[in-house]
């Protein structure tokens, strides 16, 4: 069996992009692999977050995580902050990299975007990164497009310790939605969904009421054609929907043209509002089971000690790498 990391961050509700695009996927890798599904609490502050808020979303990702259908019995759902080891190997990484690959990456480039400074953490965030993935012998990265550059740095980071003072990381792969597969934000189809886009209505979480989600879809941005077809170039906006009517249906984008062959773009929102209705309101069901039960808190519990357990035996041989280990019992 492989080993297989990812991670969410807990500042906002779970979108149906992260669904779709990472979560969805992470369902089906438990099936033949062992896999660990982290809530990266400390990614998230390298922006300032209110305290309260990120414990409240913490709980709230966790419990989409097994909402969603992640079974803690085969996989290992945990706090990235329950786990020290994150930060150990982080400041490790961090020595043995470099500022000018950092500063290449481009989403510091955006979230710095015109600010003189900006915060040490979102500067090397990267690193931490790397470390979540490299404490736990990943083979397997199940990720968004977006973080390719991410991945590549890890590799580069195993690779170049790895040649200098010997094998002593896994070099993991990332595993990367095809190109179309994509769900980009329902007011600006150029830009990615995003938690923290100021229109609420550019989004759809896994947590929003009937009301809302059919409010989001209707406003969706299309073109001034009333013809069902998929474009991403000419027609970005409905081949987004086309996308996200495709990802929950299972139906190809052909057979989702030839369905609404002669109808209006109303018609063909009204339908995705119902399918993306049926496909939320099970794992809503679930959710509302199990955030505020004794179980979550269980679960959690659990996971951090088991995934300590690895990370504890992966930081006993990074420190014997680095002469960090002076001690015998350590």
């Amino acid at each position: 069996m492989k080993r297989v990391f990812s991670g969410v961050q807990p500042t906002g509700n779970i979108h149906i992009g992260n669904y779709l695009g990472a979560i969805r996927q992470f369902v089906e890798l438990e099936k033949e692999n062992d896999c660990l599904y982290c809530i990266v609490n400390m990614h998230s502050i390298t922006v300032p977050q209110d305290p309260k808020d990120l414990k409240e979303h913490t709980s709230d990702v966790a419990a989409l995580y097994l909402a969603t259908g992640i079974n803690p019995k085969k996989s290992i759902v945990f706090v990235q902050s329950d786990v020290p080891q994150h930060t150990e190997l982080s400041w490790i990484l961090e020595c043995n990299s470099y500022t000018g690959e950092l500063s290449r990456m481009t989403q510091f480039k955006v979230k710095n975007k015109g600010r003189e400074s900006a915060p040490t953490g979102l500067f090397t965030y990267p690193i931490l990164m790397a470390a979540d993935i490299l404490l736990y012998d990943t083979d397997i990265v199940p990720v968004g497009n977006d973080q390719k550059q991410h991945i590549e740095l890890t590799r580069d980071l195993a690779i170049r310790i790895n040649n200098k003072y010997g094998e002593t990381f896994v070099v993991p792969e990332g595993r990367f939605l095809k190109s179309g597969a994509r769900i980009m934000a329902l007011d600006d189809p150029t830009s990615k969904m995003s938690k923290s886009a100021e229109n609420i209505h550019s989004r759809i979480s896994l947590l929003d009421d009937a009301a809302k989600i059919k409010k989001s879809i209707m406003r969706a941005t299309t073109d001034s054609e009333a013809r069902i077809a998929f474009d991403i170039e000419k027609k970005p906006g409905l081949s987004n929907l086309i996308n996200i009517y495709s990802a929950f249906t299972g139906k190809t984008v052909d057979e989702i043209v030839d369905d609404f062959d002669g109808k209006g773009y109303g018609d063909f929102k009204k339908e995705l509002v119902a399918v993306t209705q049926d496909a939320i309101s099970p794992i809503q069901e679930k959710y509302n089971e199990i955030r505020n039960s004794e179980e979550l808190s269980v679960i959690l519990k659990d996971g951090a000690e088991r995934a300590g357990a690895i990370a504890e035996k992966t930081m006993k041989r990074v420190k014997e790498t680095f002469g960090l280990c002076v001690h015998t019992h350590i």
